[in-house]
């Protein structure tokens, strides 16, 4: 299986040097696992140049299938360990930014008491990347929204979405603010994938935000809105504890996402479901 890993770690580090000081071997024996696995699919995977590594047409096609043998691997060591007891381990979780920060440290902290030699990784993504790393068995369960399909979905808990502007913002001594107040500034999307709940209420509505920016990091969005770029759309539990200079507002007619635990079955989260129950 290394030669599996190997290449699939060196696509995810875009080389082999980062590649081997993350799987714990020298550059020189993760370039022999990657060789070795082209003898035995008898292609080239990889074509090296001084850019970098990037993938031949045959290692495109061969990549799903090598992440899926990974993955299955990973599963088979997991339930082995599951069968001896949550005494090791290691529990993948797909997040988001609000999560990670509020929900998890606290949640990790109390599971870690119980079980110290329990190990986490976290992987951070938008509501569709989530969606789709349960469903290819990267991770063993993880946070989504509520219009999650083809998956066990437990609702977990409502979150009210607010506006945020500057503080200087004309409308920042308002009580709340109405989705048509709020088409008068240049709009900061915060991308989540295919589903965005504002967008939705917008279109809903049939109104249409100025959206100028397109943003993955929901704290760069706020950097953004303290300088005056813009307003956005936030779910107000990525804002507690906010380090930015900005204000935010409920909006008529309110925004809520609904925080959803997604698992493809009983096996996928049997070790890790103590965590939340």
């Amino acid at each position: 299986m290394n030669s599996y890993y190997a290449f699939i770690k060196t696509i995810e580090t875009g080389s082999f040097t980062k590649a081997a000081e993350e799987l714990g071997y020298t550059q020189s024996a993760i370039s022999q696992m990657v060789h070795s696995l082209e003898e035995e699919l008898s292609t080239t995977l990889i074509i090296r140049s001084r850019k970098g590594i990037t993938l031949t047409p045959d290692g495109e096609e061969f990549l799903p299938y090598i992440r899926k043998i990974c993955n299955s691997h990973r599963e088979l060591t997991e339930k082995h360990k599951e069968m001896e007891g949550l005494q090791s381990g290691l529990i993948r979780i797909g997040t988001f930014s609000s999560v990670t920060c509020h929900w998890l440290p606290g949640l990790i902290k109390e599971f870690k008491e119980l079980y110290p030699t329990v190990h986490f990784e976290l992987h951070q993504g938008n509501y569709s990347e989530i969606t789709n790393w349960i469903k290819e068995g990267s991770v063993d369960f993880g946070f989504v929204n509520s219009n999650v399909t083809d998956l066990t979905a437990i609702p977990l808990q409502e979150d009210e979405m607010v506006a945020v502007m500057p503080l200087d913002h004309p409308l920042a001594s308002s009580t709340e603010v109405s989705l048509e107040e709020l088409l008068k500034d240049p709009y900061i999307l915060l991308d989540e994938g295919v589903i965005h709940e504002p967008l939705l209420i917008f279109k809903k509505c049939h109104l249409e935000p100025d959206t100028q920016y397109r943003v993955y990091d929901p704290y760069a969005i706020m950097s953004m809105i303290e300088h005056g770029l813009g307003i956005s759309i936030l779910p107000k539990l990525l804002l507690n504890k906010c380090p930015y200079h900005i204000v935010t507002k409920t909006i008529s007619p309110s925004i809520i996402r609904t925080i959803t635990l997604a698992f493809k079955d009983k096996k996928g989260i049997a070790n890790s479901k103590q965590v939340f129950y």
